[in-house]
């Protein structure tokens, strides 16, 4: 067995301090660095946490004066991202630390690009070959998760909204990829049952859909089952009886799912953002309530897949079927709903939703392909 409570390095896809502690080294890498006036993006919940005050106490304890922004939506929005880099430059900062979840990873990444880019936002959306815009440094970027979901800590993209429409652009750049990572377990120990739930199926669902989507990336793969294996053996733990170990894997296994996807993702997600554009529904909740039924799309025709998959988790019977009861068991074991009705979806909702899945950037890796009429009738078997 691991011991986690030792702090571990490896570099992959960047420089990755793991462990139980490893914030503690945050100051003395700051300094290290001759950085002394970072800004701090986080979110509102996070910024009141106890170890939130401890951390930016020990920085000023360094002579490292601080600068804080956690004025954000938790599904952000371009708006965040200006008036975070007004901050930025309003209080000479020079360097940007992310800390929380996906949605604080997101702005702080938006904000790293927006520095020294000057052109409207989302002239840099990838999805229009907006990255060939990206041709400037960016700020020292660091980063330091306290969820075990997206796996941001690690990405090199941002997905923002637009503030009217909802609509989900993506920010993409290797240069915003975080110089370093500060992988904590401990700061995801005090995370209440449904973040731990909804943020760790989000992770499964990074893992499996990176294992499915179209291309050929044998290190996506294995990377992937791995990821898969981790999840699956630690998730309800996490959930219901956390220790060191379950919340270590977790986040291990986060990691994993976000180096993984760069393989592409799949008809998951593009069931699930239209539920956060539209409803406003937590990304990861999401996830995991159209896991099973997306999942269930995908098995004809790619049976072999599905059978490496129900290896990785251990199932005593390998099939496409058998992986995706076991998705459901496994949202039961987590609190997590099994129908779109428990979290708000009506019956006249699904046009729409089936209208905004169809033109999601997902969708186009998944492993076959996914017409409206099929969006529809999955949201409609989800309801």
């Amino acid at each position: 067995m691991i011991d986690f409570n030792v702090i571990r390095q490896y570099n992959f896809p960047t420089v990755i301090r793991f462990g139980a502690g490893a914030v503690k080294e945050l100051p003395d890498y700051l300094k290290t660095n001759g950085l002394a006036q970072p800004l701090i993006v986080t979110d509102p919940v996070v910024r009141q946490l106890p170890f939130f005050k401890e951390l930016t106490d020990s920085l000023a304890a360094r002579s490292i004066s601080a600068e804080v922004f956690s004025d954000i939506h938790k599904n952000p929005v371009k708006s965040d991202v200006l008036k975070g880099g007004d901050l930025f430059k309003s209080t000479n900062r020079d360097s940007i630390i992310g800390i929380g979840g996906g949605a604080a990873m997101d702005v702080a990444r938006a904000i790293a690009l927006r520095i020294n880019h000057h052109r409207d936002l989302f002239d840099y959306d990838d999805l229009i070959g907006g990255d060939k815009y990206v041709t400037e440094s960016v700020p020292h970027f660091i980063t330091v998760p306290t969820t075990s979901g997206t796996g941001s800590e690690v990405g090199r993209s941002a997905i923002i909204s637009e503030d009217d429409t909802h609509r989900k652009r993506i920010l993409f750049s290797p240069k915003l990829l975080a110089k370093i990572v500060f992988a904590d377990p401990l700061l995801t120990m005090e995370l209440p049952p449904f973040v731990t739930a909804a943020t760790g199926m989000d992770a499964l669902t990074h893992n499996m859909e990176a294992f499915l989507a179209k291309g050929f990336h044998p290190m996506a793969d294995g990377i992937a089952l791995e990821g898969i294996t981790l999840i699956n053996e630690s998730i309800a733990d996490a959930v219901n009886k956390p220790s060191l170990e379950s919340r270590s894997k977790m986040m291990i296994a986060s990691l994993m799912g976000a180096v993984a996807f760069q393989k592409g993702l799949g008809v998951v997600h593009s069931l699930a953002h239209p539920l956060s554009s539209l409803l406003d529904t937590h990304h990861g909740l999401a996830n995991a309530v159209n896991l099973p039924y997306g999942m269930r799309f995908n098995i004809s025709g790619f049976e072999d897949r599905f059978r490496r998959i129900a290896r990785a988790m251990e199932l005593k019977t390998e099939s496409g079927e058998a992986v995706v009861e076991h998705l459901f068991e496994l949202n039961k074991q987590t609190g997590m709903p099994l129908k779109l009705r428990d979290i708000g979806v009506k019956e006249e909702h699904l046009e729409t939703l089936a209208d905004l899945g169809f033109a999601d950037f997902c969708h186009p890796n998944n492993p076959k392909p996914v017409s409206r009429a099929d969006f529809r009738k999955m949201y409609g078997e989800a309801l």
